[in-house]
């Protein structure tokens, strides 16, 4: 089994909570609560990942994906420590730690100023967050591999008083859009960036 994805996030902010809410199909959580987001390959291994997590810990499980490469699973809980052991167990229970993860990778960082009320609706239309306005700057981060984004976005968040648009967990990259003033957007990408080069890893 490879682990790809392995990270904690360990106070889910009020904007980065209500948005992963929103888009969860198991238990749902919300702001306050510390998760755990772990992906693997092949895809199917993360079944056995999911079913010892739940059963070490009293931890729920918010979403599970099984595709056509990677299977990835998040589950949370109001106690850190409950989805940090969980998460452990699950990986030693595999013979894995987290330092076996890959190291994730900032594919591209892009900032677009005072964007144009056209595209500011276009991007809207996707979007599952806040609403990106006209003249506002907005920031789209991509991350290899996707589930890394989640970090990015909670930490975005955390660092300035940015509107948390829309993040994109799945598939090969994974994709987040906020928007703010130009000083609060290029802050909270900075604070983005620096926890994502932090994690540890494996190279490819």
């Amino acid at each position: 089994m490879q682990l790809r994805t392995y990270l904690l996030i360990d106070q889910m902010q009020p904007q980065y909570g209500a948005l992963t809410g929103k888009t969860m199909q198991g238990e749902i959580p919300v702001e306050g609560m510390a998760e755990v987001y772990i992906e693997t390959a092949p895809a199917s291994d993360i079944y056995k990942v999911m079913d010892i997590a739940l059963k070490t810990m009293d931890v729920r499980a918010g979403a599970l994906a099984v595709e056509r490469e990677y299977g990835s699973l998040e589950i949370h809980s109001h106690h850190q420590e409950a989805v940090q052991v969980a998460g452990r167990q699950a990986l030693e229970a595999l013979g894995l730690t987290e330092n076996d993860r890959l190291k994730p990778e900032i594919l591209s960082s892009l900032l677009i100023s005072n964007v144009d009320a056209f595209q500011a609706q276009l991007i809207n239309r996707t979007s599952f967050g806040g609403l990106l306005l006209a003249r506002q700057t907005l920031c789209v981060l991509e991350v290899l591999p996707a589930a890394y984004i989640v970090l990015a976005a909670n930490e975005a968040e955390k660092a300035a008083n940015i509107t948390l648009v829309n993040y994109t967990p799945r598939g090969r990259s994974g994709r987040l859009y906020f928007s703010g003033t130009d000083a609060e957007v290029r802050q909270a990408r900075d604070a983005a960036i620096k926890a994502i080069e932090a994690l540890p890893g494996r190279s490819k």
